[in-house]
């Protein structure tokens, strides 16, 4: 038996890093526990100094030839790593669901996917759409063009591994850079499976890299490598500034998507059935979601009504194992994180504020299953209401003029995503307008096309991505001026 390979939901997943093009294995390693039940299901590679180091120097080596090589070439790979992923949808959805918790089902009917059309988009857009005209000044002709940056150093979370960390690795290796992937060290086993993909696609060795491990061990030496030249992070505030300080000396660009304490604005003029809708699904992947709406902010004269109707509704949610399709609702991801939960929970408890669902562990179910819960009364300014709790954990505000409501929403430090329910449209123009967002959905909810800006304000991140912005970032963009003057001509 290979000591290497954990079988996982009756799938075969090597458990070592992938440099170069080849397996590497470390004397450490790291276990990797299922959130379902707690127990252990692989034991990976433990990455350090030595591994980042040799993942970035393949990379480098790789860099010249991948640039260079046309690019309905390299995207012709790109999109045979996008139908493998489809043939294997099954798989990397068994395995995810296994490591981090999530439903199977949505795994396999949109996370796998997505993950599927993050190379198939971006390669098509690199090859059709990645072009900007000529410009003229005084006679003299510019040339813009956009130049592969290097190397690309992604660390990604464990909400949706995969998703997400394709949503980035799909326009860099599109525009022509080589990437090294630090996967979350809570569900770290798709990104290997990624690997043998872009392997058996054709991708060459050392274009795209994977060291496993913790932040610590390898996070910490891949943002302070001075072999990077672009840095992507999507996780929480205190560790991007962590990360923004060590890549600060090598004067790296950033992308960082960050957390999120958004609003979800009910009008009463809202189409009701469509608002309560709206505010459950925001238990969605157990509220471990960057993007959801937490705080429910409601018009007084409804408010009464709305919250009795969300509260009965999302008391229906089935809590249990990710794996039956009749599940709504799985568990947190790691022991850690359902503690720190508990804890906003039982501190807002303590602070004044009711729940009117759940508040508490999933006491029948025991391990990490927490109840759906849904505060009211909470204090102005109180943690509850003001800290990312990235648990299904929704807070109720109410307001009475449309001022005040866009006072509330925009009162965080904050800015992901913000949602606005209302039947006035001219309502929804202002409203939507005078929200601090990166992404404001209007009657509307997890809505956006891959073409389109993401990203969040203030402390929600730095930068956007999707469309041309990725390939902004993912490239060194060139002016070439050429003069009308000093030409010879050769026969």
């Amino acid at each position: 038996m290979n000591p290497h390979i954990a079988e996982v939901a009756g799938v075969n997943v090597d458990t070592r890093h992938w440099i170069g093009g080849q397996r590497v294995a470390s004397t450490q390693t790291f276990a990797d526990i299922s959130p379902i039940d707690e127990t252990e299901i692989a034991q990976v590679s433990l990455g350090t100094q030595t591994e980042v180091d040799a993942a970035v120097a393949a990379a480098r080596a790789a860099f010249p030839a991948w640039a260079a090589m046309p690019v309905a070439q390299r995207c012709a790979i790109l999109r045979k790593v996008a139908d493998i992923v489809e043939s294997r949808v099954e798989d990397l959805a068994q395995v995810e669901t296994r490591d981090n918790g999530s439903l199977l089902r949505s795994h396999r009917r949109g996370v796998m996917p997505r993950v599927a059309m993050n190379f198939r988009f971006f390669a098509d857009f690199a090859e059709k759409e990645l072009a900007h005209p000529d410009m003229e000044v005084r006679g003299h002709r510019e040339r813009i063009t956009y130049d592969p940056a290097g190397v690309v150093a992604i660390i990604t979370p464990w909400n949706a591994p995969l998703m997400l960390a394709t949503w980035r690795i799909g326009p860099a290796l599109a525009a022509g850079n080589c990437v090294v992937l630090k996967p979350p060290e809570w569900a770290p086993l798709t990104a290997s499976m990624l690997a043998d993909i872009t392997a058996e696609a054709g991708l060459p060795p050392g274009v795209f890299n994977v060291v496993q491990g913790t932040g610590i061990s390898a996070g910490a030496p891949l943002t302070a490598h001075p072999g990077i030249n672009r840095l992507c992070f999507t996780g929480s505030v205190p560790t991007a500034g962590v990360i923004a300080k060590a890549a600060a000396p090598n004067i790296v660009p950033l992308s960082f998507e960050l957390g999120g304490k958004s609003p979800l604005v009910v009008f009463a003029d809202a189409d009701l059935d469509m608002a309560v809708d709206i505010a459950v699904e925001q238990f969605d992947n157990a509220g471990q979601v960057c993007l959801k709406g937490a705080r429910l902010i409601v018009e007084d004269s409804i408010a009464d009504e709305f919250t009795q109707r969300v509260v009965d509704k999302a008391a229906t949610l089935v809590q249990g194992d990710p794996r039956d399709e009749a599940t709504d609702v799985s568990a947190l991801i790691a022991r850690r994180h359902f503690e720190q939960v508990s804890g906003f929970v039982e501190r807002a408890i303590a602070d004044g504020a009711t729940a009117i669902l759940g508040g508490g562990p999933n006491d029948e179910l025991g391990g990490l299953f927490f109840r759906p819960t849904i505060f009211v009364d909470a204090k102005p300014g109180s943690e509850i209401l003001t800290e990312e709790v990235f648990g299904p954990v929704l807070t109720i505000e109410r307001f009475s003029t449309e001022t005040e409501a866009v006072d509330l929403a925009n009162n965080t430090r904050f800015g992901l995503a913000a949602t606005l329910v209302t039947g006035d449209a001219e309502r929804a123009e202002r409203v939507s307008a005078a929200l601090d967002a990166g992404t404001v959905w209007v009657n509307c909810f997890f809505v956006r096309d891959l073409g389109a800006p993401f990203g969040g304000n203030n402390q929600s991140g730095i930068g956007r991505e999707g469309g041309v912005w990725s390939f902004d970032f993912y490239t060194n963009i060139k002016n070439s001026t050429f003069s009308p003057n000093g030409w010879r001509n050769h026969g």
